[in-house]
């Protein structure tokens, strides 16, 4: 079992290395040892995983199915703690503790570790590129961007971790305002809230951006902080009470159109585990996400319903012109980007890569046959009810 004293791990000893020379040291030491593994095998290892979320947010739930699959296929032998942001340390914190060793892992975004390179943006909330979220989970698994992680993270950072990607998230919405905002011009001197390159893209657009962690969205709303906003999804906004801050909700932005879960481990923590519990702690990410998929579809469609129907929030679609406005400041802050650093070229051409062959296969599959086509269809005129 792991000492959690210490802020590091890198002087500790592995449980197995204790085992060997346990057993190579004399007859008493080996008596010793053969004992020893049956204590070990009641008690399973700790693993202390923080969010980045407040304890009632739909996403704190999404890092307690990861930790019911890891225990559940760990047979017990890995339990996992899943704290709220601020149990240990704060949203925007966890990376650090993370790297230090203060925590096993942890449960947040890339944008939140933006201060520290905004290169953790792309592995987050990215450039436009014509793919969905789930085009950035592949690239992610299948076209190097794992390996470009690891290179952000640890050879450019020096931070000790090892990081996965999970659960990729819908369209997200453009957010919450007080009145209706049609217009370029609407947005003009607007405080809003949201993370990352998002920030960057919105203030090219003439917004002041301020980059809060989820739990401080509407208190900064009511004290007046903050203009309008945005965090994810209608189940997250309901829980934080948006809809008594603000009623005009605005779906289907390219602020954030691609966005995951971010799963941070500590890398000696997992170094020192036995391969198969190591292949659970990361396998399971893949199985959250399935779940997580699920799990946000139906709870995302009945708050958007509730919102609406008990809430008296309107629903817009982001105007045209706010769109292309955003697709254009994208473009000019992706050059900026590639310009000012080697490395952001070197993400942002692998994920252009990527994404003008797989988008292109996803689009033209769509094609005429669309979800909406089908939708109207089937229930006809509910679309234009708002």
């Amino acid at each position: 079992m792991k000492m959690k004293s210490t802020p590091t791990r890198s002087a500790q000893l592995s449980r197995r290395s204790f085992l060997t020379k346990g057993a190579l040291g004399g007859t008493a030491a080996a008596g010793a040892a053969l004992a020893a593994p049956a204590v070990l095998a009641q008690a399973p290892i700790q693993m202390r995983m923080q969010t980045s979320w407040p304890a009632a947010n739909i996403w704190q739930q999404f890092a307690q199915n990861y930790a019911d699959r890891v225990e559940a296929m760990s047979g017990g032998r890995i339990s996992v703690d899943v704290l709220p942001a601020g149990a240990i340390v704060g949203a925007f914190q966890v990376m650090d503790a993370c790297s230090d060793g203060i925590l096993d892992a942890a449960h947040s975004v890339p944008p939140y570790w933006y201060g520290k390179s905004k290169a953790s943006s792309l592995f987050g909330t990215g450039p436009v590129y014509g793919g969905d979220a789930i085009n950035l989970l592949a690239w992610f698994n299948e076209g190097g961007g794992d390996e470009l992680y690891r290179e952000l993270t640890q050879d450019i950072l020096g931070l000790n971790v090892v990081g996965r990607l999970g659960y990729p998230m819908p369209l997200q919405p453009f957010g919450w305002f007080k009145g209706e905002v049609n217009t370029v011009a609407d947005l003009q001197g607007f405080r809003y809230r949201t993370v990352g390159l998002a920030a960057d893209l919105l203030q090219k657009m003439g917004m002041s951006v301020a980059q809060l962690p989820g739990g401080e969205i509407v208190p900064a709303m009511e004290r007046g902080v903050i203009d309008a906003f945005e965090f994810n999804n209608p189940t997250s906004d309901r829980q934080f009470g948006a809809q008594d801050v603000a009623k005009n909700y605005y779906l289907g932005s390219y602020h954030q159109a691609t966005e995951t879960i971010e799963y941070i481990f500590n890398k000696d923590f997992l170094d020192d585990l036995d391969d198969d519990l190591r292949a659970i702690v990361m396998h399971s990410v893949e199985a959250a996400t399935l779940k997580n998929i699920g799990f946000a579809l139906d709870s995302y469609s009945a708050d958007l319903k509730a919102l609406v129907e008990e809430d008296n929030v309107i629903l817009h679609q982001t105007s045209d012109e706010i769109l292309d406005a955003q697709l254009q400041a994208w473009t000019e802050l992706e050059a900026e980007l590639m310009a000012e650093d080697p490395f952001m070229k070197k993400v942002l051409d692998s994920q252009r890569a990527w994404n003008e062959r797989t988008a292109y296969y996803q689009i033209m599959n769509d094609g005429n046959a669309s979800t909406a086509r089908a939708y109207e269809h089937v229930f006809p005129g509910r679309l234009n009810q708002g």
